[in-house]
């Protein structure tokens, strides 16, 4: 009798070492691949979990982990900051309002988990803060006078290297000693300070707020008159230029390239920048800077019952919304629709957009300021 009870122990103990490990794998290998909502959730769990989740090391390594874009910011002029998670269950924040802030804010700009936010009142000061975790912080004041609605960038990649988030903000702002003339201005959060760039755009172009991006280590703006086009400058070499295009839509990055896509008629276009020295070729080069990525006739979506119907002017800028990784939102008249470039699925987001409204991508991260 005693031998044969042997092999169960066995058997249960060695049950109980595989159940050990799995659970040890779940918390090194997996939770840092998950959204702050869901890691706020999983705490209580069990107290090793929420030890763990606690830790600096493991927000450190969370951020550098996971990069999805999980809901949007947005915001009109006349109203607080709104959002919207596109898996309501495991991504969210605290408090959308982001009312943490020590006064009411316009949202500028994002970047992976951080939002650059600038105050509505006294000297419009700039705020860092990541909305996950409540933490701020106020920026210096500039150097310059970056006008009441500047073209902001904000810069954050996750680094295996920095515990806390070092980050630059690049401000595109009109020259008050030149005339059609855009000069830059860059905060480092190494340095904790501003620094106006030499370098200065002439072109008579007008910067458009809240539609640059960064694309390995270059600064893009949509502008309009002066020919419009894109304006870049680039953050090594501090040079800037006009990257003359017919492209015109929302700017984003996709593996990482430079992307335009566009609501035209009844299609979603996406187009990726593949030759940007197309300006110094010659005029018979049959080079081309931009290459078509995706096409969608949205007039064969017969099977989306509740899509209007699409009739926005040629290229209209406010009919897509975001452009990033593999989401596109877009609109038609009130209602705010998604398409996922990987499942190729349409969703609509359930809030209402203003004319003068702006979105912003957001990552659910746990990065510390």
């Amino acid at each position: 009798m005693d031998q044969g009870r042997r092999p169960n122990k066995f058997i249960a103990n060695r049950n109980n070492k595989i159940y050990m490990d799995l659970k040890d794998i779940i918390r090194e290998h997996a939770l840092p691949f998950l959204p702050a909502k869901s890691l706020f959730r999983f705490k209580g769990v069990c107290r090793d979990w929420k030890l763990q989740i606690s830790t600096p090391f493991f927000a450190h390594n969370q951020s550098n982990n996971f990069h999805r874009v999980t809901g949007f910011f947005f915001q009109s002029q006349s109203k607080p900051p709104s959002f919207i998670s596109l898996d309501p269950n495991s991504c969210g924040i605290p408090d959308p309002s982001l009312q943490f802030l020590p006064e009411p804010v316009d949202i500028r700009t994002s970047s992976n988990g951080l939002l650059c936010c600038q105050g509505r009142t006294g000297e419009q000061p700039y705020y860092i803060c990541n909305p996950a975790t409540k933490q701020w912080k106020k920026l210096p004041k500039p150097t310059a006078n970056h006008g009441s609605n500047p073209a902001l960038v904000l810069i954050f990649e996750p680094s295996l290297l920095n515990f806390i988030a070092e980050y630059k903000l690049i401000c595109a702002f009109p020259s008050a000693d030149f005339d059609n003339a855009y000069e830059f201005e860059i905060y480092s959060s190494s340095e904790g300070s501003w620094q106006i760039s030499r370098e200065m755009f002439f072109g008579g172009a007008m910067f458009m707020p809240c539609l640059g991006v960064h694309v390995n280590g270059i600064v893009y703006w949509l502008s309009k008159m002066g020919g419009g086009g894109i304006v870049f400058f680039d953050l090594t070499m501090e040079r800037t230029q006009r990257l003359y295009s017919s492209q015109n839509g929302c700017l984003g990055v996709m593996d990482g390239k430079l992307t335009v896509t566009s609501a035209y008629g009844q299609a979603l276009t996406v187009n990726v920048l593949s030759n940007s020295y197309t300006n110094t070729m010659g005029m018979n080069s049959r080079v081309k800077a931009w290459d078509r990525k995706l096409h969608v006739n949205l007039s064969d979506r017969s099977e989306l019952g509740a899509l209007p119907s699409y009739n926005h002017s040629a290229h209209d800028q406010g009919a897509v919304l975001f452009a990033s990784g593999d989401v596109i939102v877009f609109r038609c008249d009130r209602a705010v629709h998604t398409y996922d470039m990987k499942t190729k699925e349409f969703g609509r987001l359930s809030c209402e957009i203003d004319n003068d409204m702006r979105f912003f991508g957001y990552v659910n991260s746990l990065v510390e300021i």
